[in-house]
């Protein structure tokens, strides 16, 4: 009994390391499986990542090939439009070619009717040459007796001025014998009209003087040379008379560069510009005059500013005219003729005058002379 068990207990054993063996045969092949599907697993993950990449490769030639159908579509729609616009320029090359033809054909109808236009223009100078040499003929004519006129109109004004200041200075020296030696016979009344009187005459003499100068100054040669413009201020500003309690100017007078033109007209210019400065400042507690001059292209533009009464720049189209006056006479004397003449001297110079003015805050009046170019 304990025989068999114990050869049945060899067999168990033998059995148990056989299905040991197996076991160990199994695992052996097991772990040779794994790596096998680990391997197999690693390959299957490459393919898949090479496929991945082989998909973007396809993806993006294909992107690439949409691209080159998309340039290829617009390529050929700008070959059609190139086309049309050969087929448009040659239909223009005809129409200018025809165009042309016509240009030529009616150049060619020009070119006789200037060849007539042109003998019928020889004949016209012609014509004028000897209508020329007859104006010029007139114009002496002409000239002759307009100097015979001027002559004849300047001796009338001297004569005109001279027949009408006697009888002012009469009427003046006789009422001032009546104020002076009958004035004790008269009441306050009878004073201010005669009073009125010399006023009055007073003011016509200047008024024939302004005018004889104002007429002369269309007939005086205008004589350029170079003016010595400091001196010329300095010496109208000297001459200057002043009465008793009238405010004496307060003159800044600054650069003043030398200027073409006639000494004599200019220091008319600057005179009646300073004295109207001066007048024109009188009811003004203190008197300033500023004097200067600035380079504007080929002139130099001169300037008198005064602080006094101004006046309405509305009114400024009526400043340089004969008798015109923006002020009453009661305000401020004077006969209405002094713009008027500083205007024509001003441009027989090829000069501009001009002003610029503020009610009660004073008035500049600019002139420009041609400059000195050394």
């Amino acid at each position: 009994m304990k025989k068999n068990d114990s050869d049945e207990l060899i067999i168990a054993n033998r059995e148990i390391a056989f299905q040991n063996e197996e076991k160990e045969d199994r695992a052996a092949e097991l772990a040779i499986a794994n790596k096998e599907l680990i391997f197999q697993n690693a390959e299957k993950e490459n393919r898949a990542a090479e496929l991945v990449i082989a998909n973007k490769e396809l993806a993006f030639q294909n992107e690439e090939k949409e691209k080159r159908a998309a340039e290829l579509v617009i390529a050929n729609k700008e070959l059609i439009f190139q086309n049309e616009e050969k087929e448009n320029r040659a239909a223009e090359l005809v129409i200018a070619n025809k165009e042309l033809a016509f240009q030529n054909k009616e150049k060619e109808k020009r070119a006789e009717e200037l060849i007539k236009a042109n003998k019928e223009l020889k004949n016209a100078e012609d014509d004028i040459r000897k209508l020329n040499d007859e104006l010029e003929q007139k114009v002496i004519q002409r000239t002759a007796q307009l100097e015979s006129v001027n002559k004849e109109l300047e001796s009338f004004s001297y004569s005109v001025s001279h027949d009408l200041r006697a009888p002012i200075r009469a009427i003046n020296g006789y009422t001032r014998i009546l104020t002076e030696d009958y004035a004790e016979n008269l009441d306050p009344e009878g004073l201010k009209i005669l009073h009125s009187i010399i006023r009055n005459s007073k003011k016509m003499g200047e008024l024939i003087d302004d005018l004889l100068a104002f007429s002369k100054l269309g007939r005086k040669q205008v004589s350029f040379s170079e003016i010595e413009m400091p001196y010329l201020v300095n010496t109208v500003r000297e001459e200057l008379l002043f009465e008793d309690q009238e405010n004496i100017p307060e003159f800044e007078i600054g650069e003043l560069p030398n200027a073409k033109g006639d000494k004599s007209l200019i220091k008319q210019v600057w005179i009646n510009l300073i004295s109207n400065a001066v007048k024109y400042s009188k009811y003004k507690v203190k008197t300033k005059i500023e004097i200067g001059a600035y380079k504007k292209d080929q002139f130099i533009v001169f300037y008198v500013k005064d602080a006094g009464a101004g006046f309405d720049m509305q009114y400024y189209d009526k400043l340089f005219g004969v008798f015109q006056r923006l002020h009453s006479q009661e305000e401020f004397e004077g006969t209405g003729i002094g713009l008027a003449i500083v205007q024509k001297i001003v441009q027989r110079h090829n000069g501009t005058v001009w002003a610029e003015s503020v009610v009660n805050e004073g008035s500049c009046f600019y002139f420009s002379l041609p400059a000195i170019n050394y």
